[in-house]
């Protein structure tokens, strides 16, 4: 087969808000709630802006980790992009197009973090309308305005800083040194909704509109080539399945790989599950393929590539049996692509959809997942009329329990993790708390530790519990499951499990923790 090496990510041809991103931590979250308002928005690099697409309504600049004044700091020319479009700076935003405008950002004498109360609020300004006075904003920054340039007019204020928001007065430019994307934020989701109205954004993002633009996008770009995808029984291959179904039909065909790391009795579970969705899917066993690469491996990254590479190899190999494969589709989403790498280049982790594809493949990519978040794929499948038991079940990682192994990963590890990940699931479900938990699973520690049982002395593995809230995974807070719950998963894991002997129970958050150990 002749290598294309080409990677193809379809765009959905709406309106949209682009978001430029300065490296903040809620640069997704401003995503998250314009999304909430049925709107559609991109998030691209500092530097990546666009240029003349006739889509982009309005521009939103992100807060950053940088002060203004730092060397490094991110300062794009913006010369672009204001006067032509709607701009709203929020935080560092609003300090850079301050900064760019011969304006002055310093060290404030009171820093402000967390909490603020907003004063002197101009109502008759269109970003302030609804804005009440001494609403509750949340702050987060050092540096504060302290000269103001020619032609910024302040809108509102604090008792601390002066410059709290203010309006470009001879352009469509505000900048606000709060953050409006966050909870505690009062006022928030009103400057957000005022914003998109400045811009003239018609609120159009909604499942229906997702699906039927994906879906026409897909046939022009796919025509009557075929594609493979790699379904893995979530709800984001699932997803994606049926959308690339009602796209190209009979020219997809599904193929779900048992690589020894899915959860107990998942393989034929899965495979019976997708019979109601009326596609066409071939079940592999590469067990012992997959084992054989990941002998000895222990570093996490490592583990994930050569997964990563595990499928791709599969897939190739499947593709030629079928003439005319030129497409491998994935699960792709959102939280996958900016987990993988930051704006800077650091990565955090790699997904085996992003961080483990070979720099040359014989099939292009679709992804038509890849701008969503979680909860938005799951909206997304109940439009399509999928079962609520593939739409609501827990996310799962690609690598599957690779990344539950700690350490190097051995079919004995993954039958002692599979028995004990089977307890727990099960009894979230006959709890009634499987809905109440956004993700959940066992990790096999590469510890084990002293134990006693009957009048014998055991030395014997140690696995941990997690179970996590959220709502998008780009934040997550643990878990608070009963403690009789978690006494009765304990005692039934160390009493029928092979092996074990201790459990734990994982209390982090994320951040600073991930969701996954590895």
């Amino acid at each position: 087969m002749k290598c294309l090496n080409l990677h193809v990510n379809f765009t959905i041809m709406l309106e949209k808000i682009v978001i430029l991103d300065f490296g903040s931590q809620t640069t997704q979250l401003i995503g998250r709630r314009l999304r909430e308002l049925n709107t559609y928005c991109e998030i691209v690099p500092y530097n990546k802006f666009p240029g003349d697409d006739p889509a982009i309504k309005g521009v939103i600049l992100s807060g950053s980790p940088f002060s203004v004044n730092d060397k490094e700091a991110f300062k794009p020319d913006l010369s672009g992009i204001r006067g032509k479009y709607p701009v709203l700076g929020i935080c560092y935003g609003a300090q850079y197009l301050a900064y760019s405008s011969a304006g002055k950002v310093e060290k404030g004498d009171s820093r402000e973090y967390g909490r603020a109360v907003l004063t002197s609020v101009c109502k008759d300004d269109l970003l302030m309308k609804g804005v009440k006075e001494k609403s509750q904003v949340w702050m987060s920054h050092g540096d504060t305005i302290t000269v103001v340039p020619e032609h910024f007019k302040v809108i509102a204020g604090t008792s601390d800083v002066k410059v709290t928001a203010y309006k470009v007065e001879d352009e469509k430019t505000w900048g606000v040194q709060f953050h409006p994307e966050v909870f505690h934020t009062e006022c928030g989701m009103t400057i957000l909704d005022n914003f998109l109205t400045i811009c003239g954004k018609q609120k159009d993002w909604t499942p229906a509109s997702f699906i039927e633009t994906s879906i026409v996008e897909m046939r022009r770009q796919i025509g009557n080539d075929k594609v493979i995808l790699a379904l893995s029984g979530g709800v984001d291959s699932s997803v994606t399945a049926v959308l690339l179904n009602k796209a190209i039909g009979s020219n997809l065909t599904c193929i779900f790989v048992d690589h020894g790391l899915l959860r107990k009795d998942e393989f034929e579970t899965v495979l019976k599950d997708y019979e109601h969705l009326g596609l066409n899917v071939i079940g592999i066993n590469a067990k012992d393929r997959f084992y054989k690469a990941l002998d000895g491996v222990v570093d996490p990254e490592k583990k994930r590539k050569i997964i990563g590479k595990g499928f791709i190899d599969v897939f190739e190999e499947e593709a030629n049996k079928i003439e005319g494969v030129k497409w491998l589709g994935q699960g792709t989403i959102y939280p996958d692509i900016i987990e993988s790498l930051s704006i800077t280049g650091t990565v955090i982790k790699s997904h085996h959809n992003v961080g483990g594809l070979p720099e040359k493949m014989n099939l292009k990519l679709v992804e038509p997942l890849r701008l969503l978040f979680k909860d938005e794929v799951r909206r997304v499948g109940r439009e399509l009329g999928m079962m609520p038991n593939l739409i609501n079940r827990h996310p799962f990682p690609g690598p599957g329990l690779g990344v539950r192994i700690l350490g190097a990963i051995t079919p004995e590890k993954v039958r002692i993790l599979q028995d004990a990940d089977a307890i727990f699931i099960n009894a979230l479900r006959q709890w009634e708390l499987y809905d109440q938990v956004w993700q959940a699973g066992v990790i096999l520690l590469p510890i084990q530790s002293v134990g006693v049982m009957g009048d014998e002395r055991t030395y014997e593995n140690a696995v941990a519990l997690r179970a996590v809230t959220s709502t998008d995974a780009m934040t997550a807070d643990w878990a608070r499951l009963p403690d009789e719950f978690l006494a009765k998963v304990s005692n039934d894991i160390i009493n029928k499990v092979r092996g074990v002997n201790r459990v734990v129970y994982d209390i982090s958050s994320k951040p600073p923790a991930t969701i996954e150990w590895e």
